[in-house]
């Protein structure tokens, strides 16, 4: 198995999560405003539903929160260990960080929570 037939790879690189080729997100910018929330309602080359259900990427919210949360002890390490932990500091730049990495945060969770359920399979070009 490659690379490019991995989950991992359909999470980072903005891919359908059945056949690795076409775009979950209609951008791969996170950080384009304006569309960076927009998901493609079925994949371009394979047809899987990317809009499953109402309610459906509910569970993404579960996904952000634990990886906000493993961020967050990540970022509360480095500095016990380089700043020797001060409060303050710590709190703005986790603040700050967390603004800036929303977008991303948003769209990983969606993109794991849709892959645990949906599998790869290779296209078959005729």
């Amino acid at each position: 198995m490659n690379y490019s037939q991995t989950k991992l790879y359909s999470v980072l690189k903005n891919k359908c999560p059945r056949c690795h080729e076409g775009n979950f997100f209609e951008t791969n910018n996170s950080y384009d405003l304006k569309k960076f929330g927009r998901m493609n309602a079925r994949c371009p080359l394979c047809n899987e539903d990317f809009q499953r259900e109402p309610g459906y990427y509910f569970g993404a919210t579960y996904v952000s929160y634990g990886l906000t949360v493993g961020f967050g002890i990540a970022l509360f390490l480095l500095f016990c260990v380089v700043f020797n932990f001060e409060t303050i500091p710590f709190l703005l730049v986790f603040t700050a960080l967390l603004i800036l990495l929303l977008p991303l945060f948003y769209r990983f969770a969606r993109l794991i929570w849709i892959n645990l359920f949906v599998n790869f399979k290779a296209v078959t070009k005729e």
